[in-house]
């Protein structure tokens, strides 16, 4: 049997996704959630095959979670499951380690699927995608001296800030929580030597604009 957690806010899609996953024979639900931080503690201590992980929650994200997560258990596999499409939410979930990342509108058929070969080692992840994923790292080497010191999570908070978004909509763009953005713009700051985050936008708009 495969074992499976799953996290969505709504109880109604939890039942839907719990009835249509057991009536495969082979899928047994070990446990649900509707709270990113309550799925965050219990998924290691369940140690299910496959965590089906929605990715926008009201106290945080499923793509936290399975960072979370993996930290603790890698052999737990994370299946993002969302209603968006978007290159920002896709790097996210690569870079938390995801197996896969599919939306809502998906065929149950096709979900029962995606649980099986997650589950059995596959990724389900676009190879083109984690491609360029991994071309974005790279491209980040070759940066301005003043921005070597920030990794590319940082790199892009600085990005958003230069953009005059505030730490909630970075939060939203990046799939994380608002206090650890707050922490990035910190770790920025002091990491570049400035005191306000007016200041980090403005060398950033130099600096970026300079970069390739």
């Amino acid at each position: 049997m495969i074992r499976v957690f799953l996290l969505d806010d709504h109880e109604v899609v939890r039942r839907g996704l719990a009835d249509l996953l057991q009536s495969s024979g082979d899928i047994e639900v070990v446990g649900e959630s509707g709270s990113a931080q309550e799925a965050a503690r219990r998924i290691p201590a369940l140690r299910p095959d496959v965590a089906i992980l929605d990715a926008r929650l009201p106290d945080g994200n499923g793509i936290d979670v399975c960072r979370d997560v993996r930290a603790v258990d890698s052999s737990i596999k994370g299946l993002i499951l969302t209603s968006y499409e978007d290159d920002e939410a896709l790097f996210a979930a690569i870079m938390a380690g995801a197996a896969g990342y599919v939306l809502k509108q998906i065929r149950g058929t096709d979900l029962v699927d995606a649980v099986r070969r997650v589950a059995a080692g596959q990724s389900l992840l676009d190879p083109a995608i984690t491609t360029r994923v991994l071309e974005r790292i790279r491209n980040g080497v070759e940066q301005p001296r003043e921005l070597k010191s920030l990794t590319e999570q940082e790199r892009r908070i600085l990005e958003y800030v230069a953009e005059g978004l505030t730490n909630r909509e970075i939060a939203g763009r990046m799939f994380l929580a608002e206090k650890t953005v707050k922490n990035y713009v910190s770790s920025v700051l002091a990491k570049l030597g400035l005191e306000r985050r007016t200041q980090a936008a403005v060398l950033a708009t130099r600096l970026l604009g300079k970069a390739p």
